[in-house]
């Protein structure tokens, strides 16, 4: 087994999506398509430098995905970095890919002149918990919306 972490591009799109709509099922949630479009056409474009994309490729097949997005931040000098979407079709779990895209994530952060990472989950999400347990730092805040 191989598992490469490379960032999206453009002819992704075909084996992105089916991730993504698999994420998005797991949230008991959708978006309309115009949304997934331009999601898409946002972390691979050039003109969108503060959000971005990664894939995990294992054996040649996209068997993961995560979103970030740097931003601006009171209270730090350099942006900080909101981990938004992480995903690993359920085939390829327990081989690292959630793990690797993490760590993915930290290094372009670090590369990119932004140390702080953050990102939330829901409680029930436990099989994601006990990995974001052992590279994350669990917060006390609480999120609410809108």
């Amino acid at each position: 087994m191989t598992l490469k972490i490379r960032p999206i591009e453009t002819g992704d799109k075909r084996e992105w999506v089916p991730l993504w709509r698999d994420y998005l099922v797991f949230y008991e949630t959708s978006v309309p398509d115009a949304v997934q479009d331009t999601t898409f056409a946002r972390l691979t474009s050039p003109e969108h430098p503060a959000q971005n994309g990664l894939l995990a490729v294992q054996d040649g097949q996209a068997a993961g995905l995560v979103h970030f997005i740097y931003h601006p931040h009171n209270w730090r000098i350099e942006p900080v970095c909101y981990l938004q979407d992480l995903y690993v079709a359920p085939e390829a779990r327990g081989c690292g890919a959630g793990r690797a895209l993490i760590e993915a994530v930290y290094a372009r952060a670090d590369r990119d002149g932004c140390p702080s990472v953050y990102w939330t989950t829901q409680d029930f999400n436990t099989t994601a918990r006990r990995l974001y347990d052992r590279i994350g730092t669990l917060t006390p805040f609480i999120k609410y919306t809108r």
